[in-house]
């Protein structure tokens, strides 16, 4: 973790030094008091908004911070393209002044264009739909609509709500669940907006079910009661048979040093019928291929919500994104319905599950 945070810091001085560039090729800074300044001022303010999220703990320094990295990043993107573009155009435009004036002219348009991507991934919900098979009987298939991660708060609100509660109204699911970090650590802007009555649009006829991620367990009890209050049924190392066709099984977080392991939670279960589990994190997808579990959900890793920390989230998880299947077990992982920090997607979109169920008895 040591070795992380100093790579992650040097990273943030290298990508720094590369807006600085961009910045003074940009406006054509040519004198070096004004390079030096130019210089200064990037390293400043990218340092001081680190340091001031890291150590004031101050949330909306936290999201200042996110923007600023991804500032370097996309800037980073578009100084690769103006390259590529130079080499490019020297074939077209054969003077340097000429050809240098173009592509000032163009960069910012690339890099609004990434911002506006970004953007549109985040607040765009798309709909991925699978259909498996599972190893016991089932009278009749079941439909799971399944979306995680919402992060419920100042940037994901009321109207991102009504679409979530359209998209499963539209898709006709049968039982909704939520595998975590529903709200985005408090209740705060939940309350002050008054999204309970959208988040009570969220309907399905065999129920809507949810367990709590790492950014609710801070704030568990006042989450878990406007979930409640919402007509959500939270399970917090609780098991549940549903329609006496399948059961339901809900872990918190690892945050939550006092939670069940899964295997003591399966003790409680008919394990001849249909196990669904929600589990947050997908970091127990090995240990749990092992158990008689037929179906589970996570969310967390946001597929890394910004590339390249997609490479990432696949090198620290067995499944990081989409669908697999260990042993008999089906596992699904979501990049998210919300985001986490700030609303920017890049390799990554906002989206819901349908999962279609079906049984042996029902093929």
């Amino acid at each position: 973790m040591k070795f992380f945070s100093i790579f992650t810091l040097f990273i943030l001085q290298l990508f720094t030094y590369f807006f600085a560039r961009f910045v003074i090729w940009l406006f054509a800074i040519n004198t070096p008091i004004k390079r030096k300044f130019v210089y200064l001022a990037s390293f400043l303010l990218g340092n001081g908004l680190l340091i001031s999220a890291l150590f004031f703990r101050i949330h909306i320094m936290f999201r200042l911070s996110a923007v600023w990295m991804v500032l370097l990043l996309f800037t980073l993107f578009t100084s690769l393209i103006i390259l590529f573009l130079e080499y490019g155009c020297r074939f077209i435009f054969r003077q340097p002044e000429k050809r240098a004036r173009g592509l000032r002219m163009i960069s910012p348009l690339i890099l609004i264009g990434f911002f506006a991507l970004a953007l549109y991934n985040a607040y765009t919900p798309t709909v991925r739909h699978a259909k498996i098979v599972i190893n016991k009987p089932l009278a009749k298939p079941v439909r799971i609509g399944m979306a995680a991660d919402t992060h419920l708060g100042v940037l994901v609100g009321a109207r991102q709500l009504d679409k979530l509660a359209n998209i499963m109204q539209r898709e006709k699911v049968d039982v909704i669940l939520l595998p975590g970090d529903i709200m985005d650590d408090d209740t705060v802007a939940y309350e002050a907006e008054n999204m309970k009555p959208h988040l009570q649009k969220l309907r399905a006829p065999l129920g809507v079910y949810a367990t709590l991620g790492n950014h609710d367990i801070r704030q568990r009890r006042s989450i878990t009661r406007a979930l409640e209050e919402a007509g959500i049924t939270v399970l917090t190392d609780e098991v549940k048979l549903v329609d006496n066709r399948f059961w339901v099984v809900g872990r918190p977080d690892n945050l939550a040093r006092d939670r069940a392991k899964t295997a003591h939670l399966l003790r409680q279960v008919n394990t001849q019928q249909p196990v669904f589990l929600i589990d947050h994190r997908p970091d127990e997808v090995k240990q749990h291929s092992t158990l008689p579990i037929d179906v589970q959900v996570s969310g967390h890793v946001h597929n890394g919500q910004v590339f390249p920390a997609n490479f990432i989230v696949k090198y620290l998880n067995h499944i990081s994104y989409g669908y697999g299947k260990i042993n008999n077990t089906h596992f699904f992982v979501t990049s998210g319905f919300g985001f986490w920090g700030v609303p920017f997607r890049l390799g990554s979109q906002s989206e819901v599950w349908v999962i279609d169920v079906t049984g042996q008895s029902a093929r």
